[in-house]
């Protein structure tokens, strides 16, 4: 391992002028054996609602989203895992911005840094404005803003109105229904 200092890294503090920051942890993505069973024990024992559902023509394995509160997604499940897990990888983790300004910023100064971005744009489902990239460990993460809010009476966006996009200019260009996609900052636009 390398040389671990714990007083080390209790001096680390968040820089100055950074140019966002992140609101939450989003949603946490797990690859799973059996996504059918995975989703009967989010839901029936842990009382997660399923918001959408992937069929195995979408993504190997199918997949399930769902969800503990306003939020598209909390948790969803991907039935790709061969074995159970080691308890040493996740498929993502992704973390909330206040402003689709941030995810802009938050791109640019991941550039900065020399990180390279696996995806910049909008998914399909939930249809929230990220940026996806990977940190030193190689771990996949995601910043995120304006993920798909269902409200009391349950409504979810259904498919035939997700829009993908594959970078952040064509997802403010091109904005699924009720989505705001208007920059305070004008100038984050140009890359």
């Amino acid at each position: 391992m390398g040389d671990y200092d714990p007083e080390r890294v209790k001096q680390l503090k968040r820089p100055q002028g950074l140019p966002f920051s992140i609101g939450k942890i989003g949603h946490v993505v797990l690859n799973v054996q059996d996504v059918e069973r995975s989703a009967r024990f989010y839901t029936e024992v842990l009382g997660f609602q399923i918001s959408d559902v992937y069929p195995e023509e979408m993504v190997a394995g199918g997949m399930v989203f769902l969800r503990c509160n306003a939020d598209h997604h909390g948790i969803a499940l991907v039935g790709s895992a061969g074995a159970p897990a080691d308890n040493i990888e996740l498929n993502h983790l992704a973390f909330e911005v206040a402003s689709l300004d941030e995810v802009f910023r938050a791109r640019d100064h991941l550039c900065r840094h020399g990180v390279k971005i696996d995806f910049e744009g909008r998914r399909r489902a939930g249809c929230q404005l990220a940026v996806e990239f990977r940190d030193p460990d190689n771990h996949r993460l995601e910043i995120y803003w304006g993920i798909d809010q269902i409200g009391s009476d349950g409504y979810v966006r259904p498919p035939a109105e997700w829009k993908g996009a594959r970078n952040l200019e064509d997802a403010v260009t091109d904005p699924v229904r009720g989505q705001d996609t208007s920059l305070r900052d004008q100038s984050l636009r140009g890359r």
